[in-house]
């Protein structure tokens, strides 16, 4: 799990495409939190409740798959 956090951070400080998917999931899910405190969402936010976790989910997935790349990447350096 540190390991994890560690590539994370250091993907936040080295990779400027990462950063803004970082930036953007952030805002996302800060629009998210944003909507759920509410005790009632017209059918506009309820469909923009369900764009947003998908949109979410897309930018989770190519953080992961950014990741994923680099930590084998540097394992194969490492290896080397």
């Amino acid at each position: 799990m540190a390991e994890t956090q560690d590539l994370k951070h250091l993907l936040l400080e080295t990779n400027d495409e990462y950063r803004q998917l970082a930036a953007k999931h952030h805002e996302l899910d800060d629009r998210l939190h944003e909507l759920t405190t509410k005790h009632y969402l017209t059918d506009h936010e309820q469909f923009e409740e369900v764009t947003l976790k998908k949109k979410k989910l897309l930018l989770k997935d190519r953080m992961e798959a950014i990741a994923r790349t680099h930590s084998t990447g540097v394992g194969a350096a490492l290896s080397t």
